[in-house]
């Protein structure tokens, strides 16, 4: 170096100034350079030096010749562009700073000279001499730069973490500048964390994951779990704390840049554990604007934050999780020494020591470890290089080192690549158990891999290795391929297992289990199976029992599945066959997986197997009890549809032939069409061919005939009934031929009488028989035959005439008939015809008739010839009158222009008179018609004067008239028109009193519940007091401690109400309100939940949340909501949990239980005290009465009455067992006197309790009823009369029974805290009730009773009585017509309910819920999931009310908690899934909400129908009227403090609508209604104005429904506070027992008070109190002389009862704890003979309060 070239900027100097100068100037291994020329041009360059080395001369030399000058990143970016193309303008910011630190020194040499030294300069750019150098920075400007700086590498920071987020969660980040924002809701974060540790944090835990409650409504406080779960997951994995940030640094943005210093942290841990990427060192690498790095230079400005050293966090890791950090320490160097010599050999070396606490190494990776190695120090060695100097930063060795950490994450590395590449090998080779081998190997890292499942494995990889070298062209897996195939082939796996399971469970279910249980096997996601419908599990049970008793094994998945597709089809047919739609049934049978075949599609036929298939399920639920068909029933049906139908097509076809057939005349076409199979005629016979052809033309003539129709055809039954016609005529005329052959026989005889009877034989049908001239017809017969002998010819064929005229042709030899003529017929002249048979017998009748009426009516026929005579007479006058009858139209004309011309004669003889009067005729007519007017008008208004009062009384009667009319049409008609309605529309309008009755009502609920829980607590209290008080009594508990709680029962317990929570925990509210009424309006979550929740809870559970969930069925909504959760509690223990029916009377069933303690509780006790205390006070006010049954008591009575009485000793022994007691008759007699009064005493009981059937509580009874029917239904085949027993059981036994047998107890009588009942009076009621009780059961006395035998025919006759009483109670109606509620009456409600919890119930339902959610709610899909996902976790007391301060170990915390856990909180319930769009509810909503719209417009609009008055346009009147409508309401509300009533915001602000408004609403709602048919404009919208009368009906039950509330809860309250009054006496009572034990220990105490005072304390060794049994062992000493070591200091405290036990060992002070006498004392009462104090030491309890007693107080 030439040192005659000199510089301004920096003077020559020896190589130490240099080293000095470097490192005071920059502290780095960096020396910029200003190479200064020969010909004065310069160049800025820098060198490589590292001044930690011994190579100071080697870079002195590289200075002067070597080829070491090289231009960095650094450098370039210092050069401005002009100096070195490369650079850039973004990066002048940086050159300032590289400047600022750059120092000069000066070389000597020209260009050539320079370029020849350092060949790497000859592309450099030179400056020109008349350039300036560098100027240099200010302070200001330096510390400018700096903070810029600072900034610039924080967002660099920000970016490498974003990446590496980005990279393990597969999802894309905020941008850099937004992303400390976007990660204050923790969701990123909790996320990453189910990433590292998916068992710690499952991805459902993390609170709103898809941001979407953080978008619109920003960060709530749960989004702190998110955090949470993030700081866990870390705590679980290992990472060291000292890393972690405060919540509040993330959630308040406090300190951001600790939280992505955290995430380095953790990311180089991570990395060392093989489970994430290295983050990435993006420093240089990203650009960033001015504006971005000053706003965040801003934002760090504003917190004064610190920036953490994120260079050391390899450093930092490395020692917090090394055990000895000096020898990791030193194997860490060892290793980059070695890596650096680049001997692999002695890195691997290096790798294995053990000092090096380094995991997974493989020695036949060592050329890849030391690779890998040296790759990153190299990379870490120029990153180092690259950055610029932080000021005020040591420096630290593994800036260029590299860690642990980092030596580990790519030692992983190494092996991770090793494995993937054997893996990807294997993958060729297809060898499943190297292939196992290699993905269970550690090296690889892979989550859940299992042995079992390796074939799986195979497959999935191999497919996944295709896949990827169809989308990236590279067959090589990487780890995430490999760990997500391996995932999959374990869904897969699972998946195939489970169905395998689920499959043989359900074969095993089809062949032994109950339908309902197939059908919940077949529903189980695990057998996917397609959609399965329970209530037709008959249907499934006995298809796939028939499928697999035909299939002979059990049925596979596959068979399975069509199957179920099949049953879900048939099931589906069946659904629709029950609907009764046929287009939907035939929709259903042609689907595809039906499988019915040839269904027709027509209407018709649509509608033929809609009543076929309802048949043939009616047939199948009559004759087999189910009420289903099958696949094959439902084919069978259709095909005999189609059969029927085809059939019917047929016949039809062939009825059209017989009609063409009949139209051609052709005999043998007619009769061969009417023998077609397909008409299906009966009885067609070929001899009457002709006979059907000749009837069917006539009978088809006539239709046309008839109908004027030439083409009308006959019908099949018209052919039918032509040719049963046919064939009857066809036999008639055979048999009367065959009897006219016999008839001709008969006449060549002389068998008079023979012939006779064939002569009245029906078939010839011959008139005018004489039985008397049988003798006349056989001579004439023969007469006209042998006359007809003489004509003709004789042959064998004969014709007769029938009747109807046709000829029938008889051969009467051989007796064949034909209906037309045969081939040359000529008539036989030997055979007379029955017309001439016939005309013989009428000749023959005639003249025998004619001789013997004239022999016997000669006087007949005299008078028959004069009414001849008088005929002719009459028929000469008739045909005179009928002449002029002819005549009459010209004799009336002639009369008529007579009459007429007289009429106008005399008419124009009066006009003309008239018309000269014409003036006086007007007058005379005004006169007349004035006065007549006149004269009615006074004769009406006097009548109407007369009668004034009768006319008022008409009026008043026709309006009230009419006013009932139209009230009755209200009330009666189904469809009252609108005039009638809005006439008493006003009615629904809530008034003054309505609105003060409800806020009222409201009131005493609350303070009725308030009342409840006082009493609840009260109670525990002084139950606890006695406790207190026995324990004084018996081990001297200190007196303080029974005033402190004696006073607690003074302190007024008012519950805090909504106002103690915090603004920021309304969320929270909100959701327990929709969880509350989820769990009110759905009985089936708590039915299940008690059967769920531990056996031992149930008790608590029930009285501390169900009743205040319910108000403690305040009004009559939370009783019906209470009953129906009894109901169905009810029925799911006797389904579920009883197997015998007489369980539910030996057991104590849950359900029944809860009823009875609710039912006989402040609810129901008014109606136990109004059935019970008449009788009750009867038997106690009666001194006399005395009945007592046990045989031994009334023999001491005997005993002792005998020696009273002699005044001797009786010789009987005095305690005897009850047989020898029996033996005495004075003892049967006194047992039987007793008895006979039993017997009158319970009668009395009896009778009155059965006339009480209306005062039983309405809960009581419907609970009997539900108890009955599940019975039936659990066990149909047990008797009537058992199911009853039990029923009385609960009437009874469980309900009354207790109440007369204590009745003190249950408050049935009043008696002062002072008194109590006798032991007579007790065992009075006692003997009473165990009469009852047997009355109830149906049994008699006998065996240990035999002595009451005599009340056995009292119990028979009972019994029946009994038996009907119980029935009368269970009659009773549903609660939804007791209460008038239904699922919509939340809907129309005024108010929302509102109930009164404590934090610390609300705490435990949520906890019992989260527990036990898979039973009660198995449905992934069900409302209660969502609802507790809204909530959470579990909170405490402090997160619902805030934190409490003080240590929450100490037992004044612990109280304090335990006080706040009561603060009740009022709770307004609402639904929140009643916002559901397109569902039935909604559309109900809307009806009910259109209904109070339309009532406010027929208010005030009158018409006829609803669509006239929506037609009409509003007048200013109607609007005028409308105003005044809604101000009224308005003042009414402003006038009332309605804050209590919790109304529907949506419905306040439609009823604030004007009344054009309200039309347009009304007129969009119908349309709406009226497509979902719940309205029709075709009636005028008649459905929604009867729904608006029903409304009208139901006001007034809703008013006295409420007011019968409100007189019930002021009389409850008044029970109350009476109940409240007598716990007060009692602690009066106490108050005054403890004062006395005041007053007499005071003078004890004062005498004592010196000795006390000087006991402040013992101590004792371990040794002394192990051998007085105090201290039995202590953990870790062995006694003896390890337990002299020990002393124990007993020192009172300041607190009364209190004591400080500290403990020293070895005269050091190990512990101390505080010793509370009342709480041993509480642990001796409870039994606990042992304890632990310190943790450690066991004591005996009894000795350790006998020492306390014995030396603190004086016992």
């Amino acid at each position: 170096m030439n040192e005659n070239c000199s510089c301004p900027a920096f003077e020559p100097t020896t190589a130490s100034s240099w080293k000095t100068q470097i490192k005071t100037t920059s502290g780095r291994s960096i020396l910029h350079v200003w190479l200064f020329m020969a010909d004065d041009q310069y160049l800025y360059a820098f060198l490589a030096m590292d001044f930690n080395s011994n190579k100071m001369e080697e870079q002195e030399e590289g200075c002067e010749g070597e080829e070491e000058v090289v231009f960095s990143d650094y450098a370039k970016s210092i050069l401005s562009p002009r100096y070195y193309p490369g650079a850039t303008k973004s990066n002048e910011a940086d050159g300032a700073a590289g400047r600022r630190r750059a120092f000069s020194f000066a070389v000597s040499g020209s260009h050539d000279e320079m370029r020849e030294k350092h060949p790497s300069l000859k592309d450099t750019c030179w400056i020109s001499e008349n350039e300036d150098l560098p100027h240099r920075t200010t302070a200001d400007e330096m510390d400018a730069e700096r903070m810029k700086n600072v900034a610039y590498q924080y967002l660099c920071h920000l970016e490498e973490a974003k990446k590496w987020i980005e990279a393990c969660i597969s999802e894309e980040l905020p941008p850099t500048t937004e992303l400390e924002e976007g990660l204050r809701n923790g969701v990123y974060l909790a996320k990453l964390a189910n990433f590292f540790a998916p068992e710690k944090v499952p991805i459902k835990k993390v609170y709103d994951r898809d941001q979407t409650r953080y978008q619109s409504k920003g960060l709530v406080f749960r989004h702190t779990d998110n955090i949470m779960h993030w700081f866990r997951a870390m705590e679980f994995t290992g990472l060291p704390k000292i890393f972690y940030p405060e919540t509040t640094d993330i959630y308040d943005k406090k300190n951001m840049p600790r939280m992505v210093y955290c995430v380095h942290a953790l990311s180089l841990y991570l990395f060392k554990l093989g489970i994430a990427p290295q983050i990435q060192d993006l420093y240089g690498k990203v650009e960033f604007t001015e504006e971005e790095i000053s706003a965040m230079q801003q934002e760090l400005d504003k917190y004064g934050i610190q920036m953490p050293a994120f260079s050391k966090i390899g450093g930092i890791l490395a020692n917090e999780l090394s055990v000895d950090d000096a020898a990791v320490h030193a194997a860490v160097i060892a290793i980059n020494e070695a890596v650096d010599k680049q001997d692999s050999e002695q890195t691997l070396k290096t790798l294995r020591n053990p000092n090096a606490t380094l995991k997974c190494i493989t020695d036949s990776n060592e050329q890849q470890y030391q690779g890998m190695l040296f790759k990153a120090k190299e990379e870490k060695r120029i990153t180092t290089l690259n950055k610029s100097v932080r000021e005020g930063e040591e420096e630290d060795v593994y800036d260029t080192l590299l860690t642990h950490a980092e030596i580990q994450g790519n030692v992983n590395k190494v092996n991770l690549a090793v494995q993937l590449t054997e893996v990807n090998a294997l993958l060729e080779s297809q060898d499943s158990a190297k292939l196992l081998a290699a993905l269970q190997d550690p090296a690889l890292g892979l989550k859940d891999v299992q042995p079992e499942n390796i074939d799986y494995y195979l497959t999935t990889l191999l497919q996944a290795r295709e896949a990827k070298m169809e989308s990236t062209g590279s067959s090589n897996l990487e780890k995430d391929d490999v760990q997500a195939a391996v995932h999959a082939a374990n869904i897969l796996a699972k998946e195939e297992r489970d169905q395998t399971k689920a499959v043989n469970e359900i074969n095993t279910a089809i062949s032994e289990g109950a339908p309902e249980d197939l059908v919940n096997l077949l529903m189980r996601p695990e057998a996917k199976l397609p959609e399965v419908f329970p209530y037709v599990a008959e249907l499934y049970q006995s298809e796939l029992r028939r499928l697999k008793e035909g299939n002979e094994e059990d049925l596979d998945h596959e068979q399975l599945f069509e199957a179920v597709k099949l049953l879900a089809a048939v099931s589906r047919i069946n659904s629709a066959v029950d609907a009764g739609d046929p287009s939907e049934t035939v929709r259903q049978l042609l689907q595809g997986s039906a499988c019915i075949g040839d269904v027709d599609q027509d209407e018709a036929v649509a509608k033929r197997y809609q009543e076929s298939l309802e048949a043939a399920k009616r047939r199948k639920a009559r004759d087999q009890g189910q009420d289903f068909l099958s696949q094959q029933e439902i084919q069978e049906v259709v095909d005999e549809v189609n059969a029927t139908v085809q059939e019917e097509q047929d016949r039809v076809m062939a009825v059209a032939k017989i009609n063409e057939c009949v139209d051609k005349e052709s005999v043998e076409e007619t009769l061969a069409s009417l023998q077609m199979p397909e008409a299906k005629l009966r009885d067609v016979q070929d001899h009457n061919g002709v006979l059907y052809q000749r009837e069917l033309k006539k009978a088809k003539t006539a239709k046309a005939e008839s109908s004027e129709d030439e083409t009308a055809v006959l019908w099949l039954d018209e052919i039918q009934g032509t040719v049963d016609k046919s064939n009857q005529k066809s036999k008639d005329a055979h048999k009367m031929a065959t009897s006219m052959a016999s008839l001709n026989e008969l006449v060549d005889g002389d068998d008079q009488t023979a012939l006779l009877e064939v002569l009245k034989s029906s078939d010839l049908a011959l008139s005018s028989l004489t039985p008397d001239c049988a003798l006349e017809y056989l001579e004439e017969l023969k007469a006209e035959k042998t006359k007809k002998s003489y004509e003709g010819e004789e042959t064998e064929w004969t014709s007769h005439k029938l009747k109807s005229g046709e000829v029938l042709y008889h051969n009467y030899k051989t007796g064949e008939t034909a209906w037309i003529e045969p081939e040359g017929f000529e008539g036989s002249n030997t055979q007379l015809t029955r017309e001439e048979v016939q005309a013989v017998v009428s000749r023959t009748t005639a003249s025998y008739n004619r001789a013997l009426l004239f022999q016997t009516n000669e006087p007949n026929i005299i008078q028959l010839q004069a009414h001849v005579r008088g005929l002719l007479a009459r028929r000469e006058f008739q045909q005179r009158k009928n002449f002029f009858t002819q005549q009459l139209p010209a004799i009336i004309r002639i009369q008529s222009w007579y009459k007429g011309y007289l009429q106008r004669k005399a008419y124009q003889d009066r006009m003309k008179y008239l018309n000269d009067q014409l003036a006086m005729v007007i007058r005379i007519q005004a006169h007349g018609r004035m006065w007549l007017a006149r004269s009615k008008y006074r004769n009406r208004l006097k009548y109407m004067e007369d009668n004034v009062d009768k006319v008022i009384k008409l009026q008043a009667f026709w309006r009230s008239q009419k006013a009932r009319n139209d009230y009755f049409v209200l009330t009666h008609s189904e469809s009252p028109p609108v005039t009638v309605v809005r006439k008493y529309v006003h009615l629904l309008e809530s008034n003054q009193t309505d609105l003060s009755a409800e806020l009222e009502l409201q009131e005493l609920r609350g303070k009725v519940v308030k009342q409840i829980r006082s009493n609840q607590q009260l109670e525990q209290d002084l139950n606890l007091m006695d406790i207190k008080i026995g324990l004084l009594i018996k081990n001297r508990i200190t007196l303080q401690d029974v005033v402190s709680h004696g006073r607690k029962l003074h302190s007024d317990d008012e519950g805090s109400g909504l106002k103690t929570l915090s603004k920021d925990k309304r969320d929270m509210l909100e959701s327990y309100q929709h969880l509350l009424y989820l769990l009110q309006t759905n009985p089936s979550y708590l039915a299940k939940l008690i059967f769920a929740m531990p056996q031992s809870k149930t008790t608590k559970f029930m009285e501390s949340v169900i009743l205040a969930l319910y108000n403690y069925a305040a009004n009559q909504r939370e009783e019906y909501l209470l009953l129906k959760l009894f109901k169905t509690a009810l029925q799911e223990e006797i389904n579920s949990k009883v197997d015998k029916m007489m369980e539910i009377v030996t057991g104590n069933p849950m359900v029944i239980r809860m009823v009875v303690t609710f039912n006989r509780g402040q609810k129901g006790q008014s109606s136990l005290r109004d059935i019970l205390q008449p009788l009750v006070k009867m038997v106690m006010d009666d001194k006399s009465l005395n009945i007592n049954t046990n045989p031994v008591d009334v023999y001491k009575a005997w005993i002792n009455q005998t020696e009273t009485e002699t005044g001797e000793a009786s010789k009987l022994p005095y305690d005897v067992p009850t047989e020898q007691a029996l033996a005495q008759e004075a003892v049967i007699e006194r047992i039987n006197d007793s008895a006979k009064v039993l017997e009158k005493v319970t009668e009395k009981f009896l009778n009155a309790i059965m006339a009480s059937v209306e005062k039983i509580p309405f809960g009581i009874r419907y609970i009997a009823k539900v108890l009955k029917q599940s019975l039936h239904e659990r066990f149909p085949e047990e008797p009537e009369e058992d199911i009853i027993k039990i029923v009385g059981n609960l009437i009874y036994y469980r309900y009354m029974n207790p109440a007369i047998v204590a009745p003190d107890a249950f408050d049935i009588v009043d008696i002062g805290a002072e008194k109590s009942m006798s032991i007579d009076q007790r065992r009075n009621l006692g003997s009473i009730t165990k009469v009852l009780q047997t009355i109830a059961s149906g049994k008699e006395f006998g065996g240990e009773s035999a002595h009451l035998s005599p009340l056995n025919e009292f119990v028979k006759k009972s019994f029946p009585k009994f038996k009907e009483f119980c029935l009368k109670v269970c009659n009773v109606e549903e609660p939804e017509e007791r209460f008038s509620i239904d699922e919509y009456s939340d809907f129309v409600n005024q108010t929302k309910p509102i109930v009164f919890m404590s934090v610390s119930e609300i705490i435990d339902t949520h906890a019992l819920l989260s527990d036990h959610i898979d039973a009660i709610a198995p449905e992934a899909a069900d409302p209660l999931h969502e609802v507790l996902d809204d909530l959470g976790e579990v909170p405490g007391i402090e997160d619902m009310l805030g934190e409490v301060h003080g240590d929450p170990g100490t037992p004044e915390t612990q109280q304090m908690l335990q006080n706040l856990g009561k603060t009740e909180i009022s709770f307004t319930l609402t639904n929140k899934f009643e916002l559901q769009e397109d569902d039935d509810v909604d559309k109900k909503r809307l009806f009910i909400k259109t209904k109070r719209l339309l009532v406010d417009i027929i208010r005030v609009q009158h018409n006829e129908t609803v669509q006239a008055i929506l037609d009409e346009p509003v007048t200013p009147e109607q609007k005028k009227l409308h105003d005044d409508l809604l101000q009224v309401r308005t003042d009414l509300n402003t006038s009332l403090d309605t804050s209590l009533l919790a109304r529907s915001q949506s419905s306040v602000e439609a009823s604030n609508l004007s009344l054009q408004m309200k039309k347009e609403k009304v007129k969009k709602s119908l349309a709406v209604l009226e497509e979902a048919e719940m309205v029709s404009s075709k009636d005028d919208y008649q459905t929604i104005v009867t729904a608006i009368a029903q409304d009208i009906r139901n006001q007034r039950r809703y008013r006295q429904r409420r007011k019968q509330d409100i007189m019930k809860m002021r009389k409850t309250s008044e029970g109350l506070e009476t109940k409240t009054k007598f716990y007060g006496e009692q602690t009066d009572y106490y108050n005054q027992y403890i004062k006395t034990c005041l007053d007499n220990l005071a003078a004890k105490r004062h005498s004592k008070a010196k000795e006390s005072k000087s006991k402040n304390g013992v101590k004792y060794n371990a040794a002394k109190l192990h051998e007085k049994g105090v201290i039995l062992e202590i953990e870790g000493l062995k006694g003896g002389s390890d337990f002299k070591n020990v002393m124990f200091e007993i020192n009172p405290s300041t607190k009364a009862g209190v004591f400080q036990v500290s403990a020293k060992f070895l005269g050091v002070k190990m512990d101390s704890v505080e010793l509370v006498f009342q709480e041993l004392l509480q642990l001796q009462y409870e039994g606990q003979a042992v304890t632990t104090m310190f943790g450690r030491a066991k004591v005996n309890v009894n000795l350790l309060i006998y020492l306390l007693n014995k030396k603190f107080y004086g016992k």
